[in-house]
């Protein structure tokens, strides 16, 4: 019984850590590309802009089309890439709504 609630107290402080550590802002997609099998997405986050890539045929890989949508960085050593991996959903109605849709998961890198 103890095992079972410090195993429990630990799961829930890791999920918690990970939510944590994750960043949610606002991006803008400019446009898509597909190149030799991969999906290029460029974007623009905070007035800077950066480049989204994923593999396509993972069935977290779509190509977005322009718009607004929402980014969630992950923390480091999480998700399907080995890179900044963000999570990308669809944009909420409101600023303060949370985001429900996820579309896919790419890597992020600044052009």
């Amino acid at each position: 019984m103890k095992k079972a609630i410090v195993f429990s107290i630990l799961a829930v402080s890791l999920l918690c850590g990970r939510v944590l550590a994750q960043t949610k802002s606002s991006i803008t997609v400019k446009g898509s590309e597909l190149n030799n099998g991969v999906v290029l997405i460029e974007v623009v986050k905070d007035g800077k802009t950066f480049e989204l890539s994923c593999n396509q045929g993972s069935t977290s890989c779509i190509q977005l089309k322009g718009g607004k949508y929402t980014l969630v960085e992950l923390p480091p050593n999480h998700g399907l890439y080995d890179c900044r991996d963000v999570e990308v959903f669809a944009d909420p109605a409101g600023a303060a709504a949370e985001p429900t849709k996820k579309l896919g998961e790419y890597c992020l890198a600044e052009k």
